[in-house]
């Protein structure tokens, strides 16, 4: 394996751990903007209040996306294999 290999597969691996966790993290930020701006307009500032329901929306999230996460490491593992010089 030489260096522009090694890269790519950095790269690839990168990309692979951003786009599986993105759906996820953008979920919590949608739920907790939402949840900032409740409190800056009812200038509620209850450290509670934003964090469980973020907690409760990503794991909600995680569940609904955990086989769209699973197809794509698979496709990943698959073409990761597929490259290796036997």
């Amino acid at each position: 394996m030489d260096f522009t290999q090694a890269l790519e597969l950095g790269r690839d691996a990168f990309w692979m751990a951003l786009v599986t966790s993105a759906p996820i993290l953008v979920i919590g930020l949608v739920v907790g903007l939402g949840i900032s701006l409740f409190q800056a307009v009812t200038q509620l500032q209850e450290q509670t209040l934003s964090f469980a329901p973020k907690i409760a929306a990503m794991v909600v999230a995680a569940a609904v996306f955990i086989p769209w996460i699973a197809e794509q490491m698979v496709a990943y593992t698959q073409k990761m294999l597929g490259n290796v010089p036997w």
